[in-house]
């Protein structure tokens, strides 16, 4: 890089300011616009860790004492990323910069390379990290040709995590003018206790729906599910904060007006110090702080003691469990032994005494699938299992995970655009399912589960229990339906106001006419706004009737009505699911040893 390149100010002072320019990608849509929008649904926590690393290198003047330090921060999925004003803002301010491409997936890998390319242009550093790097390094055994390409555009990747001084070495390489090619940590995960939290400045906050902040308490999971990336990127030794982090990070917050935090542990059940973190949280609590969380867990998260009853005291309001499917030979296979179907209804209805709203991941395209047998499972669910929010995912060989590096290794089709990479599109074919019945199968699942006459039954459940939170309810289930059916996008990916911007579209596709694309854009968005209107309407309509309903707090039907003795004989999820039988005798086994075990004892 020669100096001519660098962003540089006249004189001294200018040439000891340096930038670090954090950006957190988005990814196209399917005519090639960044997936954007006024407010986002889920902020990024590894902008908030990046982010806190850099404020800390800040105090401890990592470039040395005379150096000027200056953080931007940018998340593409609730702010319009613009090279040129980037550029043209360093260049005024003086000094030098690092462009940091954060927490990139496989889907946003293509945008993230469309933005760098700007800055490449004109000499600037480029660094590049996030799952994709590090899961094509941990699991492929040669570096893919996507990446390799970047590579020659001068773009560095980071690979691992960047706690204990890892910031600060690219840091310096950048200020030194001498960014490595490749930085690798996946041989070498961090410990995080005593690390700087997480921390958002409060504009990136308020870009969120609800004003929602993160914060991650534990990374890595002991599973070994063979869709997952977590195990091969995060790894299976859990690592974890302290309650004195997680205090620190909830003061910082509050002081700033925030007080609803995403709780990003892939499994917060898994992590071994959740009593103590929750005692600090119902002590926050007790002192007064109206603090709520939403975290992740298993599904046998209700067999540690007391973990569900001390969730809902220290404010968990929302809760996403890993279910994935009601089939135990498509678990199996998947290397999901931990997932007990039998368990489900009991799990279930522990959160709902709890007060919390459970949403549940649910793949469509396991090798047993078929559209049939996925819409009778939709119905299983909607009329036997207590769930709020059921999220389907297109079951997807993700780099990083044993299902993509198997399908490598054995020359299977994947789609080559990684945009794709999304668990909203196929990207591979199926044994069983034609690629229109999987296809269809996935969106008619979003249809059917969202149903009129499921909401309705949804509010009703949630109506007749004391801890239940209709209304609250009703609001993340249009979230998702609404988003689902009429963005084009998966709900997770949602926000308020979908924002599109004509020459921000993906390299390589051409601009469209304004006298195209203008009208289009304002078509299609008076169109989602009345469709949205009439479907509010309705759904205000129903909670009003299910408030008011005389049998409000008396109603009840087979999801949440207590287990039946004979319930493993006569329910469908364990008689007309594939394994579901040998689900039910291995119950039986176990409980014919238990009591044998009794027995002996007695």
């Amino acid at each position: 890089m020669t100096e001519h390149h660098m962003a540089t100010a006249p004189g001294p002072e200018g040439d000891r300011v340096f930038h670090l320019v954090m950006i957190k990608p988005s990814h196209y849509d399917d005519d090639g616009y960044p997936i954007q929008w006024i407010r986002s649904a889920i902020p990024s926590n590894t902008l908030a860790c990046l982010n806190g690393l850099a404020e800390d290198t800040r105090r401890r003047s990592v470039l040395g004492p005379d150096v000027r330090l200056h953080l931007h921060t940018y998340d593409e999925t609730n702010r319009r990323i613009r090279p040129a004003r980037i550029i043209r803002d360093i260049n005024r301010a003086g000094g030098r910069a690092l462009i940091a491409l954060v927490g990139v997936q496989t889907n946003q890998f293509p945008r993230a390379v469309d933005l760098a390319r700007p800055f490449r242009a004109i000499g600037w550093p480029v660094v590049m990290g996030g799952f994709h790097i590090s899961g094509c390094l941990a699991m492929l055994p040669e570096m893919p040709q996507e990446m390799r390409d970047a590579q020659a555009l001068g773009i560095s990747f980071f690979a691992g995590e960047a706690e204990e001084g890892r910031l600060d070495a690219v840091l310096r390489d950048a200020w030194a003018n001498s960014l490595a090619p490749l930085y690798n940590f996946m041989d070498d995960l961090p410990s995080i206790q005593g690390e700087p939290p997480p921390i958002l400045p409060q504009k990136h906050v308020r870009r969120t729906s609800g004003s929602l902040s993160s914060i991650d308490l534990g990374r890595g999971c002991p599973y070994q599910c063979s869709f997952c990336t977590i195990i091969n990127v995060q790894g299976r030794k859990s690592r974890f904060r302290s309650p004195d982090d997680l205090e620190r990070v909830i003061r910082e917050n509050v002081a700033e007006g925030i007080r609803r935090f995403f709780i990003t542990d892939d499994n917060f059940a898994r992590n071994r110090n959740w009593e103590p973190l929750f005692d600090r949280l119902i002590a926050l609590r007790e002192e007064g702080l109206n603090i709520g969380f939403t975290i992740q867990v298993d599904t046998l998260c209700h067999r540690i003691p007391n973990f569900i009853a001390k969730a809902g005291r220290a404010g968990v309001r929302r809760v996403f469990i890993g279910l994935e499917n009601i089939n135990p030979e498509n678990l199996l296979a998947a290397k999901k032994r931990q997932n007990r179907i039998t368990e489900y209804r009991e799990m279930l209805q522990e959160w709902r005494e709890a007060g919390a709203i459970t949403c549940a991941g649910y793949i469509i395209g396991f090798p047993g699938d078929t559209k049939e047998s996925i819409l009778r499972d939709v119905e299983i669910i909607k009329h036997e299992l207590p769930l709020d929010i059921l999220e389907f995912f297109v079951l997807t060989p993700l780099p990083g995970s044993e299902d993509h590096k198997n399908f490598w290794h054995q020359d299977v089709w994947m789609d080559a655009d990684l945009n794709k990479y999304d668990l909203h599109h196929r990207v591979t074919h199926h044994a069983r399912m034609s690629d229109a019945e999987w296809d269809e199968a996935y969106r008619a699942a979003w249809t059917n589960y969202y149903s009129r006459d499921h909401i309705r039954t949804i509010l009703r459940r949630a109506a007749a229990h004391p801890a239940g939170r209709p209304k609250t309810a009703l609001t993340t289930l249009l979230w998702f339906k609404l988003v689902a059916l009429y963005e084009g996008v998966h709900p997770l990916e949602g926000g308020a106001f979908r924002l599109k911007f004509r020459r921000d579209r993906r390299h390589g596709m051409k601009l469209e006419n304004p006298l195209v694309f203008y009208p289009r854009y304002a078509g299609e968005t008076l169109v989602k706004a009345w469709h949205y209107l009439a479907a509010y309407r309705d759904a205000m309509r129903t909670l009003r009737q299910v408030l008011r309903a005389p049998d409000r707090w008396t109603y009840s039907d087979l999801a949440i009505a207590p287990p039946r003795e004979d319930e493993l004989d006569t329910l469908d999820l364990y008689q007309a699911t594939s394994g579901g039988d040998a689900a039910v005798a291995r119950v039986r086994r176990e409980a014919d040893a238990r009591a044998r075990v009794a027995v002996a004892r007695s």
